[in-house]
């Protein structure tokens, strides 16, 4: 066993949390993570997880929930800590957390480009719905 330790996002989590992004490939030029973590802590904070073996944070997720669907994003786990069953562990919490708010069903994005993420998600039983995510930005987050 890893000795993971999933818990809510604590602001003194800030710095790791972004490294663990970085190290994933989850940053976005169009995304600012602290505004990221300033809004989600707006927004059902409990629901954003954190992943951490001793004292190092290793993962990363953040949850959503509006009383319709659950979504999950920023999803990430150290490269040096990957395929140990990290990301799996912080996905049933996840998945603990929304059901036990009567949430129905979980949506989730996943970039194109990035095929082994979708094997990922489907050997946890996500399956591909043939949706065209759509967006449109609001607001120009400054980098």
């Amino acid at each position: 066993m890893n000795d993971l330790v999933i818990r809510p996002y604590r602001p003194s989590d800030e710095a790791a949390v972004i490294n663990v992004w970085a190290e994933c490939g989850l940053l976005h030029p169009e995304n600012n993570p602290k505004l990221d973590i300033e809004r989600k802590m707006r927004v059902n904070p409990e629901l954003f997880l954190v992943g951490e073996i001793g004292e190092q944070i290793v993962a990363t997720c953040m949850v959503g929930y509006e009383g319709h669907r659950g979504w999950i994003n920023y999803l990430g786990v150290l490269p040096s800590f990957q395929r140990q069953g990290i990301a799996s562990q912080i996905m049933l919490e996840a998945e603990s957390r929304l059901r036990a708010l009567g949430c129905p069903k979980i949506n989730l994005q996943v970039r194109g480009t990035n095929a082994k993420v979708v094997q990922f998600y489907e050997s946890l039983g996500y399956a591909n719905n043939q949706c065209i995510g759509m967006g449109k930005r609001l607001v120009q987050d400054e980098p």
